[in-house]
């Protein structure tokens, strides 16, 4: 069955769940040697320095699935450096699914900065601040992407939800499957208050940490899924995921209380109308 069709089927809920061991299930791709795996696969670290940050990727592809990561942020005065977390596709017109942590100041907020790509063409970032200090501990930043919606979550609290508006002419990803990636790198020129603030290299090296990679996901392999298609419709899964109303209301108070910038309400940046979805009931 082509990808293209996934979306006009059910799946049912024969799916690979992993509560990954990062040795099996993770690449470090790029900062020699400035990404580790650590505690018998328990535990990754990114590392930047003046030099070079560092990255890693899921060794499989998914196409659609609940992605939750641990990460522990860069501590102290992370400003100008940036944090990815995301989903990613191959090729020039990608689809991509974003979480991008930008440093600051000691003692200042992160922002959690986040975008929704369809065939290369992004352009729908909102940011947040979050209600904890996300440098203390680990805490769970969870990707949602079935065939209806995506939901970013933290914590398991919902912040965006981003809908299949296919029916109102929006673009949504559905037919490009993804791998996980994540990045630890500096961006001073933008990052922090427009690049005002430049990362200091004297308290350098930066680090990140991530714990307890899940991924209940279809992986794909060999232009096939790993789910099976049938007409039963399988309950209580990832898969038929929507946010009840307790979850609505979470959404709405991040929203209120949090929310730093969303581009359905920059009508500076799109003087000639929002996009559909800003308006689509």
């Amino acid at each position: 069955m082509k990808s293209s069709l996934l979306v006009s089927v059910v799946i049912s809920l024969v799916i690979v769940a992993s509560a990954a061991n990062f040795n099996q299930d993770i690449d470090v791709t790029w900062g020699d040697g400035r990404g580790k795996i650590l505690e018998n696969g328990n535990l990754l670290t990114l590392t930047l320095d003046k030099f070079s940050g560092s990255g890693f990727q899921s060794k499989n592809q998914y196409l659609f699935g609940k992605i939750d990561m641990n990460i522990k942020l860069v501590p102290g005065n992370s400003a100008g450096t940036v944090t990815t977390y995301y989903l990613r596709s191959e090729g020039s017109t990608w689809d991509e699914i974003d979480f991008e942590f930008l440093g600051n100041l000691s003692g200042d907020p992160y922002i959690v900065h986040t975008n929704v790509y369809t065939q290369g063409k992004g352009d729908k970032e909102q940011q947040f601040y979050l209600w904890f200090d996300p440098t203390k501990d680990f805490h769970t930043y969870s990707l949602l992407w079935i065939p209806q919606r995506i939901i970013f979550s933290v914590d398991g609290t919902p912040i965006r939800e981003f809908k299949n508006l296919e029916s109102k002419g929006v673009a949504f990803p559905k037919s490009q499957p993804m791998r996980v990636y994540s990045s630890l790198w500096n961006a001073d020129d933008w990052a922090t208050r427009g690049g005002l603030v430049k990362t200091d290299w004297s308290l350098a090296p930066f680090t990140a940490s991530y714990r307890t990679f899940k991924a209940d996901a279809c992986v794909w392999s060999s232009g096939k899924s790993s789910c099976s298609y049938t007409s039963s419709p399988s309950q209580n899964s990832w898969l038929s995921q929507e946010l009840d109303i307790a979850s609505q209301q979470r959404l709405k108070w991040v929203q209120k209380n949090y929310m730093i910038y969303n581009y359905c309400t920059d009508t500076k940046r799109f003087p000639m109308g929002l996009p559909k979805e800003c308006t689509a009931s």
